[in-house]
């Protein structure tokens, strides 16, 4: 917002010989008749110029205009305190709103790798909760990774295994994978996988 007296280029406090002076300086550079071929502009400007001095020169005029611009100032500020905070309002509670979507996708791409899905899955079951790709292929990623160090942490080295007791192969398969419905109802029948 430009001032009367940023019109003239003085400060608020400046003295009425102060503004006289930059009122002639002002007065003589926007001139219409020194500036050839920018009357318009010019005749603008100097308007302008003559309307601040005619306030800023004028004790009275002067006295209110202060007292109705810093009026409007307070105003100003409180509206524009009032937005800033309303901006940052909206910014935390989007915030908080991205947070908890992150959470959410997090804990269902984990459920899925507990349950022995691997990445393409988790991604995709990302994907169809409304994941943005980006952020489900990030996700994806790290919960695989999570959970491949844990099943590697989890599993005993190769000396561990030569030290354990022998198991028939039919066996071992059989002990880590899980029975599909036919295979349950075929050992129900038959007593045998």
């Amino acid at each position: 917002m430009t001032t009367l007296y940023a019109t003239l280029g003085v400060e608020s406090d400046a003295t009425l010989e102060e503004i006289k002076r930059a009122y002639r300086r002002a007065a003589m550079k926007w001139h219409p008749d020194r500036n050839p071929g920018r009357e318009a502009e010019a005749h603008a400007a100097f308007q302008q110029i003559r309307d601040a001095y005619s306030i800023l020169s004028d004790a009275e005029q002067r006295q209110v205009y202060d007292e109705v611009f810093e009026r409007e100032m307070r105003r100003w500020e409180a509206e524009h305190a009032e937005q800033a905070a309303q901006e940052q309002e909206a910014q935390e509670a989007a915030r908080r709103v991205a947070q908890e979507h992150y959470e959410k996708m997090v804990a269902i791409a984990m459920r899925f790798a507990d349950d022995g899905h691997g990445r393409d899955v988790l991604f995709g079951v990302l994907l169809g909760r409304d994941c943005e790709p980006d952020l489900a292929g990030r996700i994806a990623d790290s919960v695989w990774a999570l959970h491949e160090s844990r099943k590697a942490a989890v599993e005993p080295d190769a000396t561990d295994a030569t030290e354990a007791a022998p198991q028939p192969a039919a066996d071992t398969a059989r002990a880590h994978k899980p029975a599909s419905a036919f295979e349950s109802f075929w050992e129900g029948l038959f007593r045998f996988r």
